[in-house]
């Protein structure tokens, strides 16, 4: 079971903060380090210092990390054109010697678009679909051969599709809850299935959707399934009640719907979910200045696993 550590910086975090949290992953054999891609933050959070670009920041951490691989859970398909994504996913790659994996998905957050002026379109899961096609489509075109691309949203034409990333295939992480255009994505595009803060019933109903649309496409089931779910982990009740506090939720609620609790209770809940066919888990981790927090699921619970 891999163990990847996700952060939030809209919450409020700067690059020197994600770096230090990158640097601790990588320095406690977590498997990767993946950031969302949002530019306001939710919730009571004030989001100082302010906002942090994905794919800025990703670019920094190539060069400043040397082993741990770095990804988005998710990047917006409202936020940049496909052509371009596909040259700065590419060159982010090459800058970390290939440890990079795009995650792309439709966007949601409205509030969001409305605040840095970002379109937000009715037909976004439609962008999301050509995005898929046209990233990947760049990715795969050989060398000295050209890619074209006519679509209802986006035309490409006489594209010499670089730059290319160092891996191939590149890494394409599409995930969600929807029951029907979702899984039928992530079975023609996606090397990972992502279910994010959901039940293991729920999971299990999803990965199920998800081989039945491979089986339909004709491809093999060589996907990664994966889960995202927020941590909270104490060797006490007190430790995990100061952990819980300090994000502003409940231990009942986190230990109902996230990782939650003793390490042994951690463990055996992500056997739950191995269970079912996940093979890698998205750690949340929502207080960003709490590297205790890494190092004590480093030691007592990817240990165990």
């Amino acid at each position: 079971m891999d163990l990847r550590i996700f952060t939030e910086p809209q919450q409020g975090a700067d690059y020197d903060t994600l770096l230090s949290v990158a640097r601790a992953a990588e320095e406690l054999d977590f498997d990767a380090f993946f950031r969302s891609d949002h530019y306001l933050a939710m919730g009571d959070a004030s989001g100082q210092p302010g906002p942090t670009d994905a794919w800025i920041t990703l670019a920094g951490l190539a060069r400043d990390t040397s082993r741990i691989r770095l990804g988005t859970l998710v990047t917006a398909a409202t936020f940049r054109l496909p052509g371009p994504l596909a040259i700065q996913v590419a060159q982010v790659d090459q800058m970390s010697g290939g440890r990079v994996e795009l995650g792309l998905g439709s966007g949601w957050y409205a509030a969001e678009h409305a605040a840095y002026g970002i379109p937000f379109p009715d037909n976004r899961f439609g962008l999301l679909e050509e995005q898929l096609a046209i990233v990947t489509g760049l990715w795969n075109t050989p060398p000295g051969e050209t890619f074209d691309f006519a679509g209802e949203h986006y035309q490409l034409s006489d594209s010499p599709a670089l730059a290319q990333p160092v891996q191939h295939p590149m890494p394409v992480v599409v995930g969600g809850h929807g029951k029907v255009r979702t899984p039928r994505l992530a079975a023609r595009y996606a090397t990972e299935f992502n279910m994010p803060f959901a039940s293991v019933a729920d999971s299990a109903a999803q990965f199920d959707r998800v081989r039945a649309a491979i089986r339909a496409a004709g491809r093999a089931d060589d996907l990664v399934y994966s889960n995202a779910l927020v941590a909270c982990v104490g060797r006490t009740d007190a430790e995990v009640a100061r952990r819980a506090a300090a994000i502003g939720r409940d231990v009942d609620e986190l230990k109902d719907n996230g990782l939650a609790g003793s390490p042994a209770e951690v463990v055996d809940k992500i056997a739950r979910y191995r269970e079912i066919g996940a093979s890698r888990i998205y750690l949340q981790i929502l207080d960003l200045a709490d590297l205790d927090h890494l190092e004590l699921i480093s030691a007592e619970v990817q240990s165990r696993l």
